[in-house]
C-alpha cells in the first residue's frame, strides 16, 4: 500500500510548480464543462503540458493552488494496488480539512498505470468533483477506450503535436510575416518544421533525429506490437516501412500483399488490413478517403495515407528525408485534420485534387499541393486537376499551396478562380 505521506508531499509539490514557461496550445483544455476532460494523442506531443496550462489559467481566475491536485501516475514513487484510490482523498483532507471537495481540480496525468482507474474516476466525478482533467498514453488508453471506460461523462480534446503557429511560438519566433525581417526566418522555421516536424521536444535539441527514432520505436513496440500482441514483428516493420514511403500516394494492401508473400513472408491480407487498422489506433498514420457520394464505395475505394509527424517519419528511413513535396502535403493534411476530420477528402478521376473539405455534406474548399509550380507542366497537371474537382463540384474557386510562390490569384479558361499561396503564409492564416 502507498504511504499518505508520499501523497501528502506529491500533492503539496505539484501545487508549486513553477508555470511561468507553460505556454497555451491552440487546443485548450475547457475549464467549465461539467465533464471529466481527457485528453488523447500520439506520446509526446504535450498532453501533460495540457493540463499544466489548464492549472495556469485557473490561478489565473485567482482559484486557490491549494485547489489543485495534480498527480503524475509514471511517478516513481507512486505503487498503487487495488483499493489504494481512496487515499488521494483521505491524504487531500488531511491536508486541508476545511476544503470543500466539489470545489477542488483533480489533475491525473498517465492514469492508465492505475488498473481499475476507471471506476475511481467515475465516482469521484459522480460523489465528489465535477472538476476532473486525465491524459493516458495510447498503448493502454485511446480515445476511444476512454469514450467507452467513462459512459458518456467526458470530453475529449485530441491532441498533435505542434502546428506550425505554435512552433514559431515555442522558438519565440514573430509570426508576423508582414515584418521586414520576418518573412526570412518564418521561411527557413517552415523548411525545419517539415524536415524535423513538431514534436516539442525536438524543438531545441541537436538530436531530433534519435529522439524521433526513440519515439516510433516505442509506438512500435508498446502501442503495436504488444497491445496487439502481434507476433509477425517484420511483417509489420515492412508494411510500416512500405506506406512511409508512399505518403501522400494511393495505397494497395493488395499490392503491400503480394510484395510480401514474393519475399516469402507467411501472412494473409486480412493481417494487413488490421495493420493499418493498429497504426491509425495508435495515431501513427491517417487515411484518407476518395470521396465518392457512395458510401459503400467510399469505404472500397483506395485510400491515401498521411502520417502524425513528417519529422517522424523522415526519421524511419532515410529514402523518405529529401521527398520535400510528399512532406509538404503531410503537412497541409495535418493542419487540414485538426480541423476537419472526418469531412476531408481527396478526389480522383482522369486527374487528382489533393484534399476536397466539406462542411457537413457541402464542399467548401478544394487543395493541391505542390512544392514547387515553376515548371510548366507541373502547373498544368496542378491546374488541371482542381478544374475537374471544381467542375464535378460545382464550385468555382481553388487554391495551390507551394513551399514558396507569391500569393496570386488568377482565372482559368473555364472561369475557374485559382489562389497560389506559400505553405507559411497560409499555416498561419488559416483558420
Amino acid at each position: 500500500m502507498i504511504r499518505k505521506d508520499i501523497l501528502k508531499e506529491l500533492i503539496i509539490l505539484n501545487q508549486n510548480i513553477d508555470l511561468t514557461a507553460v505556454l497555451n496550445r491552440e487546443s485548450e483544455a475547457p475549464l467549465d464543462s461539467g465533464k471529466i476532460v481527457s485528453v488523447s494523442g500520439v506520446r509526446r506531443c504535450g498532453k501533460t503540458h495540457l493540463l499544466l496550462f489548464a492549472m495556469k489559467k485557473l490561478l489565473e481566475r485567482k482559484i486557490s493552488k491549494n485547489k489543485l491536485v495534480f498527480i503524475n501516475f509514471e511517478d516513481e514513487r507512486l505503487s498503487f494496488e487495488p483499493g489504494d484510490f481512496d487515499l488521494i482523498i483521505q491524504a487531500y483532507l488531511e491536508l486541508y480539512p476545511d476544503t470543500d471537495l466539489k470545489n477542488v481540480y483533480f489533475f491525473f496525468d498517465e492514469i492508465q498505470n492505475l488498473a481499475g482507474w476507471e471506476k475511481f474516476v467515475r465516482r469521484l466525478f459522480d460523489s465528489v468533483s465535477s472538476n476532473i482533467f486525465i491524459t493516458g498514453s495510447n498503448s493502454r488508453m485511446l480515445s476511444s477506450d476512454i469514450a467507452s471506460s467513462l459512459r458518456g461523462r467526458n470530453i475529449n480534446i485530441e491532441l498533435f503535436p505542434l502546428s506550425f503557429r505554435e512552433y514559431l511560438r515555442f522558438k519565440n519566433i514573430n509570426e508576423d510575416i508582414h515584418l521586414p525581417s520576418g518573412k526570412a526566418i518564418i521561411i527557413n522555421s517552415m523548411r525545419d518544421y517539415i524536415t524535423n516536424g513538431g514534436f516539442p521536444e525536438v524543438i531545441k535539441t541537436n538530436f531530433a533525429q534519435k529522439i524521433l527514432q526513440d519515439y516510433f520505436y516505442v509506438m512500435l513496440y508498446r502501442d503495436m506490437i504488444e497491445r496487439y500482441n502481434i507476433s509477425n514483428v517484420a511483417a509489420l516493420k515492412y508494411f510500416l516501412n512500405r506506406i512511409v514511403l508512399n505518403t501522400g500516394k494511393s495505397n494497395s494492401i493488395h499490392k503491400i500483399y503480394n510484395e510480401l508473400k514474393s519475399a516469402g513472408f507467411r501472412i494473409s491480407k486480412d493481417s494487413l488490413y488490421l495493420f493499418a487498422d493498429y497504426a491509425e489506433t495508435a495515431y501513427f498514420s491517417f487515411r484518407l478517403n476518395k470521396f465518392d457520394y457512395s458510401f459503400v464505395k467510399q469505404e472500397q475505394a483506395e485510400k491515401k495515407i498521411y502520417f502524425i509527424d513528417t519529422g517522424l517519419i523522415s526519421s524511419i528511413t532515410w529514402q523518405f528525408s529529401d521527398n520535400l513535396g510528399s512532406l509538404l502535403e503531410n503537412i497541409v493534411y495535418l493542419n487540414l485534420r485538426r480541423k476537419h476530420r472526418n469531412n476531408l477528402f481527396f478526389y480522383k478521376e482522369h486527374t487528382e485534387c489533393d484534399f476536397i473539405v466539406f462542411d457537413k455534406d457541402r464542399p467548401t474548399d478544394l487543395i493541391q499541393v505542390c512544392f514547387d509550380i515553376s515548371n510548366k507542366d507541373t502547373f498544368k497537371r496542378e491546374v488541371s486537376g482542381l478544374e475537374n474537382a471544381a467542375e464535378y463540384f460545382k464550385i468555382k474557386r481553388g487554391k495551390i499551396i507551394t513551399f514558396d510562390s507569391y500569393s496570386e490569384t488568377f482565372t482559368t479558361s473555364n472561369g475557374i478562380e485559382i489562389d497560389t499561396i506559400p505553405v507559411y503564409k497560409w499555416l498561419l492564416e488559416y483558420k
